[in-house]
């Protein structure tokens, strides 16, 4: 996955430096490549910070019940 992430910076980034102005360049590299991989890239990993959590919280609730068993 991140290969294709490269890939798409790598062609934004030609594709702002072939801009007129340095203005347009970074413009063009932010909301044609940065800003739409973050997007991406933020969506595909939703599930798996979602999991993430859920196991520090099912985790947390295991050490509670341990420290209330020893007391």
């Amino acid at each position: 996955m991140y290969l294709i992430a490269i890939a798409w910076l790598y062609v934004a980034l030609l594709a702002a430096v072939a801009e007129d102005t340095v203005v347009a360049g970074v413009l063009t590299f932010v909301f044609y490549g940065a800003a739409p991989l973050a997007l991406v890239l933020w969506l595909l990993g939703s599930p798996a910070r979602r999991q993430r959590r859920r196991e520090r919280e099912e985790a947390g609730l295991k050490d509670r019940a341990d420290s209330g068993d020893r007391q």
